[in-house]
């Protein structure tokens, strides 16, 4: 049972690993007032092949978890979670928990920028084989621009690469230029390309080497943060409910020196990890 807070409380950020953490800093780059808590599911991760059900039952233990840590806002920087499970908690969920809470994701935001962006309306999407599958972000382009051409391709082993700090590595252009090559074989006119997972930005430069001159690569970091920024100017009830201590809390189910290993390279900064357990 989830109590209803009384107190303010920090914004949640919700990804299966390490990937959120892009999302992450570049929300407390926008927004650095607020205070926050990441929570990576790294013992359970990667989300990406897992059914729709588990990826469902794992990401509500950690929006319960959150709320019960505080949090009036949870944002899911990830994009499978976004994917299957992030409808189901907003329609079916939440109105049981506590209605007055909110929780976002990074697919909407994406889509949404995606209009100023393109030329010619062909939208690739990169991201894990359950985003890809799940075809959200097709639905959600067709619902906004319902004349734009979708093309997705699926890039398994990119977020394993960088989990495993070869994102860097000359290893990684292997994978990096085959699956953007399979992309463009679909359609040679895409004009945008949608990285449709958390952890792609730490092999942007590689991405960037490989698409065609004059292709526009989207990271969603920028764009879920000024998302985020605009959410709290419209939704001053919420802004209100979030407190400001310029503070940020890393939780983890892994080993937390593991993670603070890792999270350090992802943020370039030093980060001490607690571990936690959801259930």
């Amino acid at each position: 049972m989830i109590t209803k807070p009384t107190a303010k409380g920090p914004i949640g950020i919700f990804d299966s690993g390490y990937g959120g953490l892009t999302i992450l800093s570049d929300i407390m780059k926008t927004l650095p007032e607020y205070d926050y808590i990441y929570l990576g599911d790294n013992a359970r991760a990667p989300y990406g092949g897992r059914s729709f059900d588990i990826v469902y039952r794992f990401t509500l233990q950690a929006v319960r978890y959150l709320f019960e840590r505080g949090c009036h806002l949870v944002i899911l920087a990830c994009n499978t979670a976004s994917a299957k499970a992030l409808r189901t908690i907003q329609q079916n969920d939440l109105p049981a928990i506590d209605p007055s809470r909110r929780v976002l994701g990074v697919i909407r935001p994406t889509v949404e920028k995606i209009g100023d962006i393109t030329r010619n309306g062909n939208i690739g999407i990169v991201g894990t084989a359950g985003t890809v599958r799940s075809r959200s972000y097709d639905m959600e382009i067709n619902k906004l621009y319902p004349g734009f051409n979708i093309f997705s391709q699926a890039c398994p082993m990119w977020a394993p690469l960088v989990e495993n700090g070869e994102a860097d590595k000359p290893g990684a252009d292997y994978f990096v230029k085959r699956d953007i090559d399979l992309l463009i074989r679909q359609e040679p006119s895409i004009d945008s390309i949608i990285l449709g997972c958390t952890h792609y930005p730490l092999l942007l430069d590689k991405i960037e080497r490989y698409v065609p001159e004059g292709t526009k690569v989207l990271p969603q970091g920028k764009i879920v943060a000024d998302s985020l920024a605009d959410y709290l100017v419209r939704h001053p009830e919420m802004a209100a409910k979030c407190s400001r201590g310029s503070t940020c809390t890393y939780l983890t189910t892994e080993n937390p020196d593991k993670f603070s290993e890792s999270a350090t390279v992802f943020l370039s900064t030093p980060v001490t990890a607690q571990s936690v357990t959801l259930n």
